[in-house]
């Protein structure tokens, strides 16, 4: 049997990305710490490289190479440059905070890039053993990258925790898929589909499969009752790190739910929809109760995220191309939110002093009113206010959930939505109403301060014209 060589261009994004990890592993051993700038400078130019191939392999129709295992399509593109741009913010906002506490270091970016490289497999992965090579390689970037500060013991404590219950989930999803593998006789997304769809299958097997696989998926979203990670990894991780957390894996994460759930098991959907809206409940109702009671930003913004991650599960819960399309635009406006969220706190924080708790924000307009609208605007698109795109973002999910009927959810969603509101308003009372306790200069690079101001901009620019977003999410998903 003659062995094909695969076509290797629609994989050049991935290839260039290994290929800059092995460079800046190898010239950081050379640098000093005065030259680790180099690394940074490398870092973000193998980001713009990524992109700029991403662009240019992108294919009008989806490409399949590999034996089938690896697909270029419109969503892959559109979600790998997101990825891109979340992770050159997150370095940016993240160089100051390094450098005052040591942790600018060589290892950081490696690790950096490698969850990067994990995250594009993941978009990109057209089969079941695919997905989970770039979701190990995301997640053990990530365990590592929660340890970088070996000198703190909640940080060492808080990897501990992700790495446990991570292999656990990992285990879970692995088992899934062999069970999958045994029902289906095919590790192939299209080909699971086209068995599922001929109804030879055995149901019992699949939906045990199911099961297993959607603990895996709700563990590594963070959805309620697979949550206890999320709070304490984001408090006991260094602010850099927890940024970087909250970001740019969230939009992996959305894609491995599209190419599992929809893409490969999308035969079964009448099961996994009433899995999911049970996840998509418990998340949002958890997050916003629970988020009240906290007195530490980085928790409050951890529950936070959890009930975000129950209105993303809306859109898939609708189970039609609108309810994909406003998920994967609530997934990148969130992602959006959470950079400029975190920055905020990084731009704060100083040598000796993270600014991690809420009464850290008191008085902000009266040490820098810009920085203050700015937090303001994060804040509003958060709880979901007009004009700012995380009201648009629930907008969309919740027309596609009342569009298939599921009028009670939605109903639940803007209850609980309500309530969260008042986290997120306490902040704005601090900010605005109550005296500063602190009235030390806030000083950062500028290029932090820009692009602050442009991540805070962007946010309420996306909810005046969303348009052009979602209509690029609907274009790519048709």
């Amino acid at each position: 049997m003659a062995f094909e060589i695969p076509n290797f261009a629609p994989a050049l994004p991935e290839i260039f990305v290994l290929t800059m990890i092995c460079v800046v592993l190898v010239v950081d051993l050379f640098l000093t710490d005065k030259n680790r700038s180099i690394t940074y400078l490398l870092s973000q130019a193998t980001l713009l490289g990524a992109a700029v191939l991403s662009v240019i392999v992108q294919s009008s129709v989806p490409e399949y190479t590999f034996g089938g295992m690896f697909v270029n399509d419109g969503m892959g593109t559109v979600l790998k440059l997101f990825i891109y741009l979340s992770t050159a913010i997150v370095f940016i906002y993240s160089r100051e905070y390094l450098i005052e506490r040591g942790l600018f270091k060589g290892e950081y970016f490696v690790l950096a890039l490698f969850a990067v490289l994990g995250m594009m497999v993941m978009v990109s992965a057209n089969n079941l053993l695919v997905i989970y090579l770039g979701l190990e390689v995301l997640s053990l970037a990530m365990y590592a990258m929660v340890a970088l500060n070996r000198d703190s013991d909640v940080a060492s404590e808080a990897a501990m925790k992700y790495f446990v219950l991570g292999a656990i989930a990992s285990g879970m999803l692995l088992y899934g898929m062999s069970m999958l593998y045994g029902a289906t006789g095919s590790l192939d997304h299209t080909a699971i589909a086209s068995f599922i769809q001929q109804g030879s299958s055995d149901d019992i097997v699949l939906k045990f499969a199911l099961v297993f696989i959607i603990i895996g998926l709700a563990f590594k979203l963070g959805a309620v009752p697979f949550h206890m990670w999320v709070p304490d990894v984001y408090h006991g991780a260094p602010t850099a790190i927890t940024l970087f957390i909250t970001a740019a894996p969230k939009i992996a994460a959305f894609a491995m739910l599209m190419r599992l759930l929809v893409e490969g098991l999308g035969g079964l959907i009448d099961h996994w929809q009433d899995m999911l809206i049970i996840l998509a409940v418990l998340s949002i109702i958890a997050g916003n109760v629970i988020a009240i009671a906290q007195t530490n930003i980085k928790r409050m913004l951890a529950y936070s995220t959890i009930s975000h991650v129950g209105f993303l599960l809306l859109g898939i819960i609708a189970g039609t191309s609108s309810g994909y399309s406003a998920a994967m635009f609530y997934v990148i406006a969130y992602t959006l939110m959470s950079l400029a969220g975190f920055g905020m706190i990084i731009l704060l924080s100083r040598n000796g002093f993270e600014a991690d708790k809420l009464e850290d924000f008191k008085g902000l307009n009266q040490r820098s009113p810009w920085f203050a609208g700015m937090m303001l605007i994060v804040m509003f698109s958060m709880a979901g206010v007009p004009p700012t795109v995380g009201f648009y973002a629930k907008l969309a999910v919740l027309s596609a959930v009342v569009d298939t009927g599921l009028v009670w959810l939605a109903v639940l969603a803007v209850v609980f939505s309500v309530i969260g509101a008042f986290y997120y308003l306490r902040v704005i009372k601090y900010m605005y109403f109550d005296d500063a306790v602190d009235n030390t200069p806030i000083s950062s690079a500028y290029d932090m301060r820009a692009v602050m101001s442009a991540n805070g901009l962007l946010i309420l620019f996306l909810g005046i014209y969303p348009t052009g977003l979602i209509a690029l999410c609907t274009a790519v998903l048709a």
